[in-house]
């Protein structure tokens, strides 16, 4: 479905209720979601601050994160045949509210997202590791899908959030595809999926060896004290 026809079934969906009404739940409940991402992102916020203060490396690079936009939001319901309401996008959608965190090394990733599973007001609903068993056109990422409890001043909620947790190679070559796949579709050409496979499973490599190096260089200053 094109960008437009998404935006005009939007807009059906406002005008198929009373529209002020509609348009304020959805805001709030955008709010909603804006509110859990704070909670998740200072979780890792914290625990990048802490492991810096006890072993002096920062484990995460960086940290983005985004609300899905109403177009998307409505194509998503329409493909998936769920009903066009604010009620169906909570019960529905997992990924309206996403974080992205982008961590030094591969052990980074297990060790963080592990860290973010055991606090007790985490709920992990579904993990999906791209990176044990990569996407066959060679993607490779850690998905968590987590319930948290967001504080309001009428009720305790939870908020369900997407996590995408990479490295920088990983992050580099993703954002590399993503912007090639939507050039006329040459990106799906055997021979250019071929390639990008390739310089996956390169990145992937340069990853292991980096951590390789790592570890020896932490083993030898361990040997020296």
């Amino acid at each position: 479905m094109e960008k437009t026809d998404a935006e005009e079934a939007f807009r059906r969906f406002l005008d198929e209720r009373p529209a002020l009404e509609t348009l304020e739940k959805f805001q709030e409940l955008m709010m909603r979601y804006g509110a859990a991402i704070r909670e998740v992102r200072t979780k890792f916020e914290v625990l990048n601050d802490e492991f810096s203060f006890r072993t002096s490396r920062n484990p995460i690079e960086s940290i983005s994160s985004r609300i899905k936009k109403p177009a998307s939001i409505v194509e998503k319901l329409r493909r998936q045949g769920f009903p066009l309401t604010i009620d169906s996008i909570e019960q529905n959608l997992n990924d309206v509210a996403g974080i992205r965190v982008i961590c030094s090394f591969i052990d980074d990733i297990y060790m963080v997202a592990d860290l973010l599973a055991k606090q007790d007001d985490i709920t992990v609903i579904r993990t999906k590791d791209y990176i044990f068993r990569p996407k066959q056109n060679g993607y490779r990422s850690y998905h968590m899908i987590v319930e948290v409890p967001v504080f309001f001043s009428d009720e305790k909620r939870p908020m369900r959030v997407e996590i995408q947790l990479r490295t920088v190679a990983m992050d580099f070559w993703a954002s590399l595809e993503h912007q090639m796949k939507y050039k006329k579709g040459s990106a799906d050409r055997p021979d250019i999926a071929a390639e990008l496979r390739s310089c996956a499973e390169t990145i992937a490599a340069t990853d292991a060896r980096m951590l390789g190096i790592r570890k020896r260089i932490e083993q030898l200053q361990k040997d020296e004290d």
